[in-house]
């Protein structure tokens, strides 16, 4: 196994067998959909703080919307890579049951 710091991304090629490959690829999706989820929800709130603002607000400035956009993206990115929301775990459980459960922690395995 390469022991590698968590943040560091590892190579989708590299991966020594065709399962780790897949989980890899399937993980990599699901981060970068709760990453996706998270920056619609923030848009959203920022459209309506926006709607809301007075006419000579910061909020109203279109150099300072494109800043907030640009952060909201990156808080976004940061918070799916900490699994933050649990979105991506879920879509994981769903598409990969298999891979996220292990032997000892099923019930079946258990009653044998």
């Amino acid at each position: 196994m390469i022991d590698l710091p968590q943040n560091t991304p590892v190579p989708l090629d590299n991966k020594p067998d065709a399962e780790a490959r897949v989980k890899a690829q399937a993980t990599d999706a699901a981060v970068k959909f709760e990453a996706f989820f998270i920056k619609q929800m923030i848009s959203q709130m920022r459209a309506g703080t926006r709607a809301l603002a007075d006419e000579d607000s910061a909020d109203s400035k279109r150099v300072n919307q494109d800043m907030l956009d640009l952060a909201d993206g990156l808080v976004a990115d940061a918070l799916a890579q900490q699994r933050a929301f649990g979105i991506a775990d879920l879509m994981l459980k769903q598409v990969l049951p298999h891979l996220s459960e292990s032997p000892a922690a099923s019930p079946s395995s258990k009653e044998r």
